[in-house]
């Protein structure tokens, strides 16, 4: 789908507005406009008719690309529309390559350029040959390992006894005796040898981000890695609630079993290997978060991730051997199916976005008494306090140490306390805070809190010259982060 930029044409900034063609030319085509603000407003050109013939010739001289450019006469003033078609060899200005992704232009480097280059070209990185590795590199275990699991699917008959090597093949992991990309990170003895970060870190965290109280690091292929990871989350970094039906104790796990396989398998499939970042999982009391470095395919949004969407891959040759041992399908239900898992489980809606250059997924704990204020059974005077804005007599003290910033309807379990908790991590959209508080709509009650803690200069906007941006957030502003600190 095409995307529009406004722009206003200076010689001095031709550079700026060349990269935009560039990005544009490189992602999806798009259409830029001379002469035009970002609201639309028409500012007017004095030189339109000569920039109508200069325009295309730097562009073509510069770039290489032949452009569809037009002149727009109004009562406004004369305005410059430039359409670029998208390309598909890459296109590079000066050396640089740049894409456009939704409202950002960026430039290409390292392993994002890598990608960038081998998909134009029609290849992708797990399909490539890895020259440094032979047959002695894979290990037996995690092949029979996979055959055991494609067996129960029936994904992959006629595969039981075949060679490793001919196994490979089948799997298009092979060509001849050289072993893909794929064939190492699915069933190396060491991937780590070929490709720094392969691993999954994992670690607990206290009350911030810099409180980290103990780690582990799994290493291995993948197949070895979806099981110890999984097994390290469950048996050391979560907990088991436990409860009573008459006298059988039952001990749950804190997230649902199929929720934390599917984000962590869609971490490990669809990561972006190249560039030796591992995959981050970070477990605090009421929160776990999952991390991979490599955006989404231009394809997809997080908008269309939570819809109805197709599967694309940036692996496909991993995801292939996944779907045939029956850990993933290819219909692109992943989140449909993280999201179903935590519904039926009783817990807050699953936070997906990117960030970072990567796909960061949330999973909320239930409430539980230990967890922290909001959670915490309340006697009949700490109600009380609670409903005048006070909370518990812990929570007054350290208010009043804090200055009277909890103000009115701000107890411990209130929406505003729950939108600054929130937001401790991180700026959020209004859906993102209402998804975080487990709201299923974005209610008035909220609207009236977030204006109230905007006018406490509590948070503040992330794009504050553009109040109604659909790419607005919200974050703590200095007063808020100090509040948090002194209620922690």
């Amino acid at each position: 789908m095409a995307e529009s930029q406004n722009i206003e044409w200076k010689r001095s900034w031709h550079d700026k507005y060349l990269e935009w063609v560039c990005g544009f030319a490189n992602a999806q085509g798009g259409t830029i406009f001379v002469g035009k603000d970002d609201d639309g407003s028409i500012h007017g050109l004095s030189d339109s008719k000569k920039l109508l013939e200069t325009i295309p010739q730097k562009i073509r001289s510069l770039l290489g690309l032949s452009v569809d450019v037009s002149l727009h006469t109004t009562d406004q003033g004369d305005y410059i529309e430039i359409v670029v078609p998208p390309q598909s060899v890459p296109v590079s200005y000066r050396g640089h390559y740049y894409y456009r992704s939704g409202s950002t232009k960026s430039e290409l480097t390292g392993a994002g350029l890598n990608e960038f280059l081998l998909k134009k070209s029609g290849r992708t990185w797990d399909a490539s040959i890895e020259e440094r590795a032979t047959l002695d590199d894979i290990d037996q275990a995690s092949i029979q390992r996979f055959l055991k699991d494609a067996e129960q699917t029936g994904r992959l008959p006629d595969a039981h006894d075949l060679e490793p090597v001919d196994l490979l093949k089948k799997l298009r992991l092979a060509q001849g005796n050289q072993l893909t990309c794929a064939a190492m990170v699915l069933f190396g003895k060491d991937p780590a040898q070929f490709y720094p970060g392969i691993s999954v870190r994992i670690g607990r965290f206290g009350s911030s981000d810099t409180d980290l109280q103990f780690q582990e690091v799994v290493e291995g292929n993948l197949i070895h890695c979806l099981r110890e990871a999984l097994s390290q989350i469950l048996g050391k970094f979560t907990i088991k609630p436990i409860r009573f039906e008459g006298i059988q104790r039952i001990e749950e796990p804190q997230y649902p079993i199929d929720a934390l396989r599917e984000i962590l398998l869609n971490a490990m499939v669809h990561r972006r290997y190249q560039s030796g970042v591992h995959v981050q999982i970070r477990v605090y009391v009421e929160r776990i978060i999952f991390w991979n470095d490599g955006p989404l395919p231009e394809e997809l949004s997080v908008e269309k991730l939570l819809g109805f969407h197709s599967s694309y891959p940036r692996n496909p040759l991993i995801a292939d051997a996944c779907f045939k041992a029956g850990y993933i399908d290819s219909w692109g239900r992943g989140i449909e199916k993280v999201t179903e898992a935590c519904r039926a489980a009783g817990l807050p809606k699953p936070h997906f976005e990117e960030s970072q250059s990567g796909m960061q997924v949330t999973l909320f704990a239930k409430a539980r008494p230990e967890s922290g204020p909001e959670s915490r059974p309340e006697s009949k005077s700490e109600s009380k306090h609670a409903e005048s804005g006070l909370g518990s007599d812990t929570k007054k003290s350290r208010s009043e140490g804090a200055g009277p910033e909890w103000g009115p309807e701000w107890g411990p379990e209130s929406i505003a306390a729950r939108i600054i908790y929130a937001l401790q991590d991180g700026p959020l959209s209004k859906s993102e805070i209402g998804d975080a508080l487990g709201h299923q709509s974005i209610s008035r009650k909220l609207n009236e809190r977030v204006r109230e803690l905007l006018g406490r200069k509590i948070i503040e906007l992330t794009i504050p010259e553009k109040p109604t941006s659909r790419l607005q957030k919200y974050r703590l502003t200095e007063k808020g982060r100090k509040m948090m600190k002194d209620e922690g």
